[in-house]
């Protein structure tokens, strides 16, 4: 790897050009002449390269010295600049990759588009929806900026913020036993056929978990990979489901014709939130985004 001369290198030498003086060099840049002198020889020494001649007392560059001295001028405006661009940018600007889990995505994504680009028009938002333990790798591996998904779930070297917490309803077709209650508890549930989500969905086991089952509780002759296939078996009378208030409110159950009944507290939830890598320098964006969808609720 070839050996480059550094910023504060360059910085000390087009001071001197410009003042070609060392002392007043030295003032300019806030160090002792010394100091600034020495960092002259290192970049000579790194360039292997004289850039000042210092056969005659009047101040003078080489001809290398002077090929330096332009280039160098290119390379301190760009990272200058780079540094102004960096100081000024705000949140949410350029491309920013979103992972969202199946069981979110469809209920939150149109509204939250719509007012993350309003709030931020420069932002260029990708979204990838898939199960959470392939956001959760996505994201450790680098190749999603921050993840949407529900708790609990432990991925390493995450940092997380919650958005909303989503409570559970009770969903049946209009004859089913329990479609007249006002409220369900959650110890009536051991006595229907629940129809959930196939292993790998965390809904199901934030589902089973909040609600204080069992998977014996749920039914074993469907196992659904989508909230609209889960409704639609549950429409067909092979049992009842737990959809998140998310979903009831997007009028998943009520378009299919469904009866949904809210629990009696304390109500069984799941926790959604905004999950980024540590250190990824992402923290402030996904806090920016939690903060947009939280109005959404």
């Amino acid at each position: 790897m070839t050996p480059l001369p550094t910023l504060r290198q360059l910085q000390f030498f087009l001071a001197l050009v410009r003042r070609a003086s060392f002392s007043k060099a030295a003032e300019d840049c806030f160090v002792s002449q010394s100091t600034l002198s020495s960092a002259i020889k290192e970049l000579e020494g790194l360039l292997e390269q004289q850039l000042v001649d210092r056969s005659t007392r009047r101040f003078a560059l080489t001809p290398a010295g002077e090929d330096i001295a332009a280039r160098a001028s290119t390379l301190i405006a760009l990272a200058e600049d780079l540094a102004r661009s960096a100081r000024d940018r705000q949140p949410l600007e350029g491309d920013f990759h979103l992972g969202v889990i199946p069981t979110i995505a469809p209920f939150l994504l149109p509204r939250a588009t719509t007012s993350l680009h309003k709030a931020y028009p420069k932002l260029d938002l990708y979204v990838r929806e898939d199960l959470t333990a392939a956001l959760a790798e996505r994201l450790s591996a680098g190749l999603l900026d921050a993840a949407l998904i529900a708790f609990p779930y432990e991925i390493p070297g995450i940092d997380m913020i919650e958005v909303t917490k989503d409570s559970f309803w009770f969903v049946c077709a209009r004859d089913h036993p329990f479609a007249r209650k006002k409220t369900i508890k959650k110890e009536e549930l051991k006595d229907c056929d629940l129809l959930l989500l196939e292993d790998g969905h965390c809904l199901r086991e934030h589902a089973i978990d909040a609600c204080n089952l069992v998977d014996r509780h749920a039914a074993a002759s469907f196992g659904g990979t989508s909230l609209f296939t889960l409704v639609q078996m549950v429409r067909s009378g092979l049992g009842a489901t737990l959809l998140p208030d998310m979903a009831v409110r997007e009028g998943l159950a009520k378009n299919a014709g469904l009866v949904s009944i809210p629990f009696a507290n304390p109500r069984p939830s799941r926790k959604i939130g905004i999950a980024w890598r540590q250190g990824s320098g992402r923290g402030e964006e996904a806090a920016a985004i939690a903060q947009v969808l939280s109005g959404l609720f």
